[in-house]
């Protein structure tokens, strides 16, 4: 068979392929007859109301000097790390402000960070394509500087976002531009499992997020510029459980809603999304409409304890709160006082829900705190 026919065959695949994709695009569409606000409004379900001092501003970290792009909790909700492009990780104490660790990275070019379940370790990866893990009782060596203690190297392309597995210091997840996951044995330093890559369920473009089940630390989810989101089980690493369509740009950022069955997504095309995980289906679109019809990406998002809540921050600085019932904005943090002046580019709650942090291009990282009468949601 000639080069020529092999292509025209391969044209016609992809036409098939597309033809068959659109046709389940529109079947899902008949079947999904209502979304969550929908049904909610039938309910007469009223949305989350919020005074002036429900959620404030009680903290701001200064000690970057670079953009922040990733950060992370501790499960005591004590502590944060966070990532900048100062080639630094800091560790502070949330209640102080306090810096408790600034280690110096070998790679200025950090994307991604975690703090393991003990809080004894964090980790981190980026440009370097090695994920590096700092174990936050290690004496420093003479120049101030603490020793890295385990590097995770076997990605082919820039580690874009990792976490540790609940309730495990020894194991961990990290999303890749290689267009793979990789499940790593911390103590062995070697990969435990490989997702995606050559195999034809896997993501076709980078990896920018994870997320793992709070409830079934054997499932994460992920999201990937090729516009999808994928449900993995670390038993099967061959091919993926499901793969969720619905976006029409890059997905940055993915989250497991608090029972586990359902996740939602931040994506480039402006929207956020909630699946659920065992449908399949669409339940919800979370968009606000600007007035100059543009979309702001969604860099990343956050389920308040309950999932009552959605916090999203956008590439314009802003921070929106969303009800996920009724899908409408409840509250932007881009407008209060002592906001952000750049792009919000990662969030997180603590543990118990009681705070929330925020990071962003302009070198900060801000602590918001529920107060006046409301309580967390």
């Amino acid at each position: 068979m000639s080069v020529a026919e092999l292509k025209e065959r391969h044209m016609a695949a992809m036409e098939t392929v597309n033809a068959l994709r659109e046709r389940l695009k529109q079947r899902r569409i008949l079947l999904c007859d209502t979304d969550v606000a929908g049904y909610s409004r039938s309910l007469g379900r009223t949305a989350v109301s919020f005074g002036p001092t429900d959620l404030v501003c009680c903290r701001t970290l200064q000690g970057h000097t670079g953009k922040v792009y990733s950060l992370d909790w501790t499960p005591d909700r004590n502590r944060i790390v966070s990532a900048s492009q100062d080639g630094r990780l800091i560790v502070w104490n949330a209640l102080t402000s306090q810096k408790t660790h600034a280690i110096k990275l070998p790679c200025a070019w950090v994307m991604t960070c975690a703090f393991s379940p003990s809080g004894q370790s964090v980790a981190c990866g980026g440009l370097d394509s090695v994920c590096s893990i700092f174990n936050l009782n290690s004496p420093t060596d003479k120049d101030g500087n603490t020793p890295i203690s385990r590097i995770l190297s076997g990605h082919k392309g820039y580690i874009s976002s990792c976490q540790y597995v609940p309730d495990e210091d020894t194991h961990l997840i990290t999303g890749s531009g290689d267009q793979t996951c990789v499940l790593w044995d911390i103590t062995t330093g070697l990969r435990t499992s490989v997702f995606g890559g050559e195999f034809q369920s896997g993501h076709t473009a980078d990896v920018f997020s994870i997320s793992i089940s709070g409830s079934n630390s054997r499932m994460f989810v992920s999201g990937s510029c090729d516009a999808t989101a994928r449900l993995w089980d670390t038993r099967v690493a061959s091919r993926a459980v499901r793969t969720f369509h619905g976006h029409e740009g890059d997905v940055n950022s993915v989250k497991f809603f608090p029972d586990g069955n359902r996740f939602g997504t931040g994506s480039d095309d402006g929207t956020c999304r909630l699946f659920d995980i065992r449908t399949g289906h669409q339940l919800q679109v979370y968009h606000q409409q600007h007035s100059n019809n543009e979309s702001p990406p969604v860099k990343c998002i956050a389920f308040s304890i309950s999932g009552r809540l959605l916090f999203a921050g956008y590439s314009n600085g802003d921070c929106y709160v969303w009800d996920t019932l009724l899908a409408k904005v409840v509250l932007d943090l881009g407008s209060l006082q002592n906001s952000h002046d750049n792009m919000v580019s990662c969030l997180g709650l603590s543990a118990d829900g009681s705070a929330l942090c925020t990071g962003s291009y302009d070198t900060n990282l801000k602590i918001w705190a529920f107060g006046g009468h409301r309580r967390v949601i």
